[in-house]
């Protein structure tokens, strides 16, 4: 998919090269008959266009007609560029309407869905780093998907783009919209943590990503409550002071040094189809 602005050649170039989707905002672009030409390659090649619209770029005209950037202001922008395509005879549409302000991202999405049927990709934008951009991208489309509202999603981050994909498979599978893939659950650090509880379930959630299991496994900080905490986990580790226990189904497997636990934990995952 690849993103263009203001130069309507790269464009037609990228769709001359292979590109499967483009993203224009037509306001950028330039004159209509530039607009024009991109369309009319699009149209030929079959090749969808995402029309996106940004808070960060939203029209003068409308930024005074709604006193400030708003919701309200985003779905009459993306409408219009959306119907100047259409006028030029294509409807094979994606639309995107984003904000770093999330409560008014949220509340676009709500609006355009009501006034278009075309699909939706959600996204809050430049919404921060790793920590600051989970937060407000999980809540921002925690509640957009949890209205059924968005066909694809991205999540925005200032950091690796792997890290975008995690972060976006996760809140999909937490709304229940993606099945697959290994869940780890892990309990926060308490008194009775004896183990380096933070170090494990980091290296749990690295070392399950390459298992193709629907599973839920937990790595909880003490024995204690481990075995119970765990119940609802396929499979667990919980810790104790310097060994730990491997628990499946609530149940202790066995008993083991700290420094075992993990491979143990993979040696069960990765012949978990022959003992289940």
């Amino acid at each position: 998919m690849a993103d263009i602005h203001f130069d309507y050649r790269l464009a037609i170039a990228a769709m001359e090269h292979g590109a499967d989707k483009i993203r224009i905002n037509p306001g950028n672009i330039g004159s209509p008959e530039r607009v024009r030409a991109v369309v009319n390659t699009a149209k030929e090649r079959g090749i969808p266009i995402r029309v996106g619209v940004n808070s960060g770029s939203l029209e003068k005209e409308l930024v005074e007609k709604y006193h400030g950037v708003t919701a309200q202001g985003l779905v009459e922008s993306a409408l219009g560029q959306v119907k100047l395509i259409e006028d030029m005879g294509y409807d094979n549409l994606v639309i995107s309407i984003k904000s770093s302000d999330v409560m008014m991202c949220v509340r676009a999405h709500e609006l355009i869905c009501e006034r278009t049927d075309y699909p939706l990709h959600v996204g809050i934008t430049e919404a921060g780093t790793i920590i600051s951009g989970n937060i407000k991208s999980s809540i921002g489309l925690g509640l957009i998907l949890n209205q059924g509202i968005g066909d694809t999603i991205r999540v925005s981050l200032t950091g690796d783009p792997l890290e975008e994909v995690k972060s976006a498979k996760l809140i999909l599978r937490t709304l229940g919209l993606r099945k697959g893939g290994i869940e780890v659950v892990s309990c926060p650090t308490c008194g009775r943590t004896k183990i380096d509880l933070i170090g494990l379930a980091n290296e749990v959630e690295n070392m399950v990503a390459d298992i193709p299991l629907d599973l839920k496994v937990a790595v909880m900080g003490c024995v204690v409550n481990g075995p119970g905490e765990a119940k609802e986990a396929d499979i667990g580790i919980a810790g104790g002071c310097g060994e730990g226990l491997l628990i499946r189904h609530g149940e202790i497997v066995k008993k083991l040094p700290e420094d075992r636990l993990l491979a143990a934990l993979r040696e069960e995952l990765l012949h978990w189809n022959e003992n289940v």
